[in-house]
């Protein structure tokens, strides 16, 4: 198994972009990044599903860049890596000993895909030095197999989106065809590596296991069912699943006409029937959001915070 940062990103396939680009000689891959780590943000979160986020919060690490870049992201600037700062491996590894000590339940790689290498590196030497908290990979979905194998035994928690079964949205809305393809695939080797839910008796917060999420675009009801029918049939009470409403539609969309009918919140009804047909096919294990969730203040301010 590859293994080395040299290994994997020289020239860089990590994700199924493939784009090949030398990122250890200053290349830059699809992902908007060379080698050099970028974040945005390190902190503790609070709008993650309540087993994750608990009363103290995510010790959430946001990280610079994306291998999706979805038209509607709502992290949009940090996504295609124009804010954030660089850190050493050792700080990465000092920021998640330092979250540890601020009381978060858990460490959060968001958006990790890109740094799968340095962050197995900046785990191995946190867990030298005492980290003891569950990590949560918290990603697009978009993923080889083989690039989460590298993290074997260090994930104690996956929680991938599952953003399209079809190949015409994944292509419109994330120029990915071949998403579902690859995010199954992902999917499963995750469920490999943790297998079913474990949570903490006395708190509630997950320790081990998998949630999947399903962010619901507007006019795409259908859509959704597809999604939730391929995971209920797959692996039926055995991972959670996190049916979305907060899709917020951002400011890029307003200037693109052929994106109109994505430029609006998803309404009461949509929603109510998603969640209907994920009860009426036996899913039992899962999250909604109610009351106003679709809003820019629930996205964070990426300032730099404790990097």
């Amino acid at each position: 198994m590859k293994d080395s940062i040299s290994d994997v990103l020289s020239p860089c396939n990590l994700c199924p972009r493939n784009c090949c680009a030398d990122r250890t000689a200053g290349g830059i891959g699809y992902c908007g990044q060379t080698v050099e780590i970028r974040a945005a943000r390190a902190g503790l979160h609070f709008w993650e599903e309540p087993c994750l986020s608990g009363k103290n919060g995510s010790g959430t690490v946001f990280f610079s860049g994306c291998n999706l870049r979805c038209v509607f992201c709502q992290n949009r600037d940090i996504a295609l890596g124009n804010q954030g700062m660089t850190i050493s491996i050792t700080r990465l590894s000092e920021i998640f000993l330092e979250l540890q000590a601020k009381g978060a339940h858990n460490i959060n790689l968001v958006t990790p895909t890109h740094y799968v290498p340095q962050i197995r590196l900046a785990l191995l030497d946190a867990k030298k030095q005492g980290l003891t908290l569950p990590i949560v990979y918290n990603t697009g979905g978009y993923e080889k197999t083989s690039s989460l194998e590298l993290l074997d035994g260090l994930i104690d928690i996956y929680l991938p989106d599952l953003k399209y079964r079809s190949a015409a949205p994944a292509a419109r809305f994330s120029k990915a065809p071949d998403y579902f393809e690859y995010a199954s695939r992902a999917i499963l080797e995750m469920y490999r590596q943790v297998g079913d839910p474990v949570f903490d008796e006395s708190t509630g917060l997950m320790k081990k296991g998998m949630i999947v999420r399903h962010l619901l675009l507007p006019g795409q009801a259908g859509e959704a069912k597809r999604v939730l029918r391929w995971l209920h049939d797959t692996f039926g009470d055995h991972v959670y699943v996190s049916i979305m409403n907060q899709y917020t539609p951002m400011p890029q969309l307003a200037n693109e006409p052929s994106l109109e009918d994505i430029d609006r919140k998803v309404t009461e009804d949509e929603y109510a029937r998603v969640l209907d047909f994920a009860d009426r096919i036996g899913i039992r294990l899962g999250f909604c959001q109610e009351g106003e969730t679709a809003k820019e203040s629930f996205i964070p301010p990426f300032t730099g915070e404790g990097l």
